[in-house]
């Protein structure tokens, strides 16, 4: 089965409601017609109501980059799945090692949210990855099997196929390293039978798997052409416009 490539922009805490405003008005025009590619942005929540008026019309998808699991309530901060709806969101992060490592986010945690995002028609970004340390210590397909199998406990097989999968070595984020498209493909590849367990294999091979560090357009054409790496979860890539279009190109090349 040939799954569409997904390219996703994580902007992290950057771009104030004007620069991601103009960022989303130069993807557009590089990129609001063409079909081969899904391209998901998520900047923000300050700037997710402009940014949906700015690619309002075009193919690309807007996604955000955390949420709560409740609907609504006493959470000071927090930003629940009908509020990203109502801004017609389609996708959110779940589970980024940088909310699991710097703000305690655990497997029951992400787990909660990603059966509301799925209740609220919203398809998770579920992150799964290891440290340096679990990688050196042979530990990789042991931390990514634990936080995948948790994270998908009571997901059905009618809504599994709406999850996105991005597999992020957490030593590669922001790092400059990169696993070498070998080290990708193995693990990503391991996800695809952990999920053929859970799930079957036709929900399996439906589920879209997302490599998350580090790519830029120097590596992608190698990683996208693997098996079973079907597109990007993008960071510092995606905050310019002309790397972040060189990926999509990259994805619809290897398509």
């Amino acid at each position: 089965m040939t799954r569409k490539k997904l390219i996703a922009g994580n902007w992290k805490m950057n771009k104030t409601s004007s620069d991601a405003v103009s960022l989303a008005r130069e993807l557009v025009l590089s990129l609001g017609t063409q079909a081969d590619v899904d391209v998901v942005i998520c900047p923000p929540f300050t700037a997710l109501e402009a940014v949906a008026g700015a690619i309002d019309g075009s193919l690309i998808k807007l996604g955000a980059q955390n949420m709560h699991f409740e609907p609504s309530g006493a959470f000071t901060g927090e930003i629940s799945a009908p509020m990203l709806r109502a801004l017609f969101a389609t996708h959110v992060i779940l589970g980024h090692s940088e909310r699991r490592t710097l703000f305690g986010e655990g497997d029951e945690l992400v787990n909660r949210k990603v059966l509301a995002a799925l209740k609220h028609q919203l398809r998770p970004i579920l992150c799964v990855g290891e440290s340096l340390a679990e990688r050196e210590a042979g530990q990789t397909l042991k931390i990514v099997q634990t936080q995948t199998e948790r994270a998908l406990e009571g997901v059905s097989r009618e809504m599994a196929a709406s999850v996105v999968v991005a597999y992020e070595p957490v030593w590669a984020i922001g790092t400059g390293k990169v696993a070498t498209a070998e080290q990708a493909q193995e693990v990503h590849g391991f996800i695809r039978g952990l999920l053929t367990k859970l799930q079957g294999e036709a929900v399996a091979q439906r589920i879209r798997v997302l490599y998350g560090g580090s790519m830029k357009p120097a590596n992608a054409a190698e990683l996208l052409t693997q098996k079973d790496i079907d597109g990007g979860l993008i960071g510092g890539a995606s905050l310019e416009a002309r790397s972040f279009v060189e990926l999509v190109r990259a994805a619809a090349a290897a398509s």
